[in-house]
């Protein structure tokens, strides 16, 4: 009985986290079928070019495929810090090539790029609040 409901709580503490992992997950799976199967359109939005939007897009495909298989992994404390970490850095970029002008984007393509970094920030936090529940 006693192992049962260690089980259930450790279960319930990580349910936040796993959640904020799978709609993360989903929402870039999502996001980057829609870059892929809208290249030439978005490249023509953001000023990027239709090759550099597919390989974006198939990355975010990847990045929602990976994590939300570790995210059902028994033990998501460890996937918990990597994909936090991963967001923060993913946010940092963002704004940095917004601020740095190293590529040549588009005024939507720049908001585009900073509502990215606000969305990967906002996971971070949101996948932070449920690692914090672990502790």
């Amino acid at each position: 009985m006693t192992a049962a409901a260690m089980i259930s709580k450790d279960s319930t503490t990580a349910a936040l986290l796993r959640f904020a992992l799978r709609l993360d997950a989903t929402l870039s799976g999502v996001c980057g079928l829609v870059h892929v199967a809208f290249a030439d359109a978005m490249a023509s939005l953001t000023g990027l070019t239709p090759t550099q939007v597919f390989v974006l897009g198939a990355g975010f495909v990847l990045y929602g495929v990976v994590v939300f298989r570790l995210a059902g992994l028994r033990s998501v404390r460890r996937t918990g810090r990597v994909v936090i970490a991963a967001n923060l850095l993913g946010a940092a970029i963002a704004i940095a090539l917004v601020l740095t002008g190293a590529l040549p984007l588009t005024g939507p393509g720049e908001a585009v790029l900073l509502a990215m970094g606000v969305y990967t920030a906002f996971f971070a936090l949101l996948q932070y609040l449920g690692l914090r529940r672990l502790a």
